[in-house]
């Protein structure tokens, strides 16, 4: 089977195409260091290379002959709507990209399971009901973690799907919901994307696990993209570390590479250098 692209030209060329289908990888990095920005640029770019051919080719170039860009991108998010993200996406990268990309991604906006059990108002999320029907239907809502597995089961077959964030999960731990329900969702999702293939990306901001919980999300997933700050002189500098991926850590390693120093531009995330073992 082809290869899922990441939507990180350089990065798919030495990886052979980009992920093996079926892969769930978390993508945990410090705040700022790039892990949301390529979250970002790869729904965009898999919905670029379907929808404007032209726009693709500039911002990214040719596919390689082991990837095959997935029919579908759908993007879970559980605290924003599909107006704030095209606002994030047009911080990331030029806007003709952001219109492209919004246009063609499916959006999956949980925050009503999400904030319903919180004090937070609910017109601040979901805005004030416009008939009886539009009432009972969100009572009827179900917990998050039941209707993220309700979306997935129904949309995540041979598709990219992006979860923007584990962090805000982790945020929402309480009676009802406590850390092993989310560690034992992770785990069940890495057993079901076997069979659905495609690829899933989990965004979490790593400052706000405990070592523990890092490792076990780690474990759970497929594979782990680490994105980090380095500082030298007066300088800082965005780096990507690929840690555990059966089936791609092994290439990185016969070329001996090592870290990624990576870049925000308009084209979205971007690899500049890559560092190796001399």
């Amino acid at each position: 089977m082809s290869n899922v692209p990441f939507g990180v030209a350089r990065l798919d060329s030495i990886l052979g195409g980009g992920a093996p289908p079926g892969s769930v990888v978390l993508l945990s990095g410090e705040s700022g260091a790039g892990a949301r920005e390529f979250l970002y640029t790869s729904a965009a770019m898999n919905v670029l290379a379907r929808a404007d051919e032209d726009l693709f080719d500039l911002y990214y170039g040719d596919l390689e002959d082991s990837s095959e860009v997935p029919p579908e991108v759908h993007y879970v998010s559980f605290t924003s709507g599909e107006g704030a993200i095209e606002r994030e996406l047009g911080f990331t990268m030029a806007d003709e990209i952001a219109a492209a990309a919004t246009d063609g991604i499916h959006f999956a906006d949980l925050s009503t399971p999400y904030f319903q059990l919180s004090p937070i108002p609910r017109d601040w999320y979901h805005g004030d009901p416009s008939t009886i029907t539009d009432l009972g239907q969100r009572e009827r809502h179900g917990d998050v973690l039941s209707e993220l597995g309700e979306y997935l089961s129904a949309h995540a077959t041979g598709n990219l799907v992006v979860i923007d964030s584990v962090t805000d999960l982790v945020s929402t731990i309480s009676e009802e919901m406590g850390w092993n329900d989310i560690a034992m969702v992770m785990k069940g999702l890495k057993k079901a994307a076997h069979h659905w293939g495609g690829l899933i990306l989990l965004l979490v901001n790593e400052d706000t696990l405990t070592d523990t919980e890092r490792g076990i999300l780690m474990d759970a997933a497929s594979g782990t993209f680490r994105f980090t700050w380095e500082t030298g002189g007066s300088q800082r500098a965005r780096t990507m570390v690929v840690k555990e991926f059966r089936g791609v850590l092994s290439r990185l390693e016969e070329e001996n590479i090592i870290r990624f120093e990576t870049e925000i531009h308009e084209g979205g995330f971007d690899i500049t250098d890559v560092r190796k073992i001399r």
